[in-house]
């Protein structure tokens, strides 16, 4: 443990530091500065001898906190580093993208301010980093199996990562120009500028990870040719396919998705060109949905120079603390302010979408209403409804499963009701050898859950391939004891 009487000494929660917002949306560079590392120090001590570490639990990666925040306390970082790469291979993203559910489940969170256990996590990384603690770990030896991982994401990276390590070789295909899936082009650089993708990225490659940018698995090689080219297939696409809201109007020109938006500005701030971008400068902007992929929405607009932004939600807002009905370690549904509120706009909630309004075959507002339950469904409540201006309307909804990119047909792997990747509790689809790992087999989640299945999804392959592996325990694809979703 770290300082025994550190949460006696230290009540006070210090988070890391945000630039000025005035600064911050002139430029795509990260949102946070550095924290000191005196405060750095002082935040980890507070970590307490809990007897049981429930942040183990919130963490679907099964992170040894309590042993990271002590080694940090001591100063000893080199220790640290070793001790948080042992269950997470890209500490650096979560560190900077996940919503921390740790901190949800943190002992001393139920009667004071949680562990700033996010920040201590990306501040070893970024220490690691710069001590040259993060080296290259290729096998000792070969084994002669070949493995092609589909899908460049968290959950790819991780699997890939994790099977080259144990002497495969791993081959990871993306679809775009650039791997890296959604950390590349679904996450702005406010949020993770790219630089910390792309070093990381080299570590795998000098350790013999190979990659293919620029191939459609399903349309530029089938799946079945994959197949029988490697001796395992990973299906790591992500749930990319997006909730629409279809109501009159939807044909309008302005109404897009999120992701669509997104990853036009990402290409943009990388260097690329981009015709017909869609661009949110001068224009009156309204987000529909409230979660993370809004507030990427939101950041994005404000450094467009949009002439405003407003995000509605269909929902009531969430309390600003725990409810009763998600009690402590759960994960709770809470009022956040992320760093792109901060940055302006305005939200609104109990706010149903009637219709889009149009002139000329563009959007020019969106008909709303006041949300009102009824039998437990919400409605739009009649006699409320308002027009707003909108020139630029991004649905930001979710998403409802995967791609099929030709999976059903070329290499018999079905999909469940819910839209994902049908797989056993192994990891495999109904064909032997390829194997399902993130957000297509579980649904759209958390960056964590990502990784965590990656890892897994790993083991299970190195098991396939030779009858017994040295990876970490898979978790059961079904266990979602404390999955958010």
């Amino acid at each position: 443990m770290a300082d025994p009487r550190g949460f006696l000494k230290v009540r006070q929660r210090e988070t890391q530091p945000r630039r000025p917002v005035p600064v911050r949306i002139m430029d795509w560079k990260e949102v946070y500065e550095a924290q000191e590392n005196g405060v750095l120090k002082r935040q980890a001590g507070r970590c307490m001898d809990c007897g049981v570490p429930f942040c183990h639990h919130g963490c679907p990666l099964g992170n040894l906190i309590p042993e990271w925040n002590d080694l940090t306390w001591r100063g000893k970082e080199q220790d640290a580093s070793e001790r948080l790469h042992a269950t997470n291979n890209f500490p650096e993203f979560t560190g900077r993208l996940c919503p921390a559910p740790c901190e949800s489940a943190c002992v001393l969170g139920i009667n004071q301010p949680a562990v700033t256990i996010k920040q201590i996590e990306v501040s070893i990384a970024e220490q690691a980093f710069e001590g040259g603690f993060v080296e290259p770990l290729p096998p000792a030896r070969l084994t002669g199996k070949t493995v092609a991982v589909v899908g460049s994401g968290p959950a790819g990276l991780a699997a890939a990562q994790q099977l080259t390590r144990v002497g495969h070789t791993v081959a990871v295909y993306e679809r775009d120009d650039r791997i890296g899936g959604l950390l590349r082009y679904g996450i702005p650089d406010f949020k993770m500028e790219k630089e910390v993708l792309d070093r990381r990225l080299e570590q795998m490659k000098a350790e013999g990870t190979r990659f293919r940018a620029g191939v459609e698995v399903g349309r530029d090689v089938s799946w079945d040719q994959l197949r029988r080219r490697y001796d395992a297939v990973v299906v790591a696409t992500g749930a990319t396919v997006p909730r629409d809201l279809r109501i009159p109007g939807r044909e309008l020109d302005g109404v897009h998705f999120a992701m669509e938006y997104l990853v036009q500005s990402n290409h943009a701030v990388a260097g690329d060109v981009v015709e017909n971008q869609i661009d949110a400068r001068g224009k009156h902007v309204v987000i529909l949905g409230g979660g993370d992929t809004g507030a990427d929405c939101l950041g994005t607009a404000h450094r467009q120079q949009a002439a405003s932004v407003t995000t509605l939600a269909i929902g009531k807002q969430p309390p600003s603390e725990r409810p009763g009905h998600q009690p402590w370690p759960m994960f709770p549904t809470l009022f956040e302010v992320a760093s792109a509120h901060e940055e302006g706009g305005e939200r609104t909630y109990l706010a149903s979408t009637v219709e889009y309004i149009g002139e000329n075959g563009k959007v020019t507002g969106l008909k709303v209403a006041e949300t009102e339950y009824v039998d437990g469904k919400r409605l739009p409540k009649a006699g409320t409804e308002r027009v707003i201006p909108a020139d630029l309307v991004l649905l930001s909804l979710g998403f409802t499963g995967a791609e099929e990119s030709g999976l059903p047909e070329q290499i018999n792997a079905p999909f469940e009701e819910r839209g994902n990747v049908a797989r056993d509790g192994e990891y495999m689809t109904a064909t032997p050898g390829v194997f399902v790992a993130g957000d297509a087999g579980r649904g759209q989640s958390l960056i964590v859950w990502a990784i965590a299945e990656g890892r897994a999804c790993a083991a299970e392959v190195d098991k396939f391939l030779m009858g017994s592996t040295i990876l970490p325990a898979p978790v059961a694809p079904t266990d979602r004891a404390i999955s958010v979703l």
